[in-house]
C-alpha cells in the first residue's frame, strides 16, 4: 500500500495560483529595458504604448517582453516579440518602434513593459 496525500481541490488550487504568483512576481520588471551590453543606453524619446479598449474593459493585462535592435543613430531598427499577450505585443512594438536612445554602437537589448488594466 502506497501513502498519498490527498487534498481538497480548493487547497491544491490555492497552493498552484500561489506558486504561480510567486514565479510571475519574480519575472515582472515592468517598463525595464534589459541590455546585453552592460552600460545601459539613455532613452531620449519614449512613447508609451496604447492600451487596446477591449483587453482593458476586459480586465485582460500582462507583462510583453521584446527584443529591439537599435542602430548606431539610436533608433531602433527591428523588433521582436518573445513573450506575453499578442495583441499586447503588437501595440509595444508600434511603440517601441517610435523610440529614441542616445546615439552609440548597435545593439540588440530587451524591453519588458506591464500592460494593468486597473491603472
Amino acid at each position: 500500500m502506497t501513502n498519498r496525500t490527498i487534498l481538497k481541490p480548493g487547497l491544491s488550487r490555492a497552493i498552484s495560483l500561489t506558486l504561480l504568483a510567486a514565479i510571475v512576481t519574480m519575472w515582472v520588471l515592468p517598463n525595464r529595458v534589459l541590455s546585453q551590453n552592460a552600460p545601459e543606453r539613455k532613452v531620449v524619446n519614449r512613447v508609451e504604448p496604447e492600451y487596446p479598449d477591449t483587453l482593458k474593459r476586459l480586465y485582460i493585462g500582462g507583462v510583453v517582453r521584446v527584443e529591439i535592435v537599435v542602430g548606431s543613430n539610436g533608433n531602433v531598427q527591428t523588433t521582436e516579440l518573445l513573450g506575453g499577450n499578442p495583441i499586447l505585443g503588437q501595440s509595444a512594438m508600434k511603440a517601441l518602434k517610435q523610440w529614441r536612445y542616445e546615439a552609440g554602437t548597435k545593439e540588440k537589448m530587451i524591453v519588458q513593459m506591464e500592460f494593468d488594466p486597473h491603472r
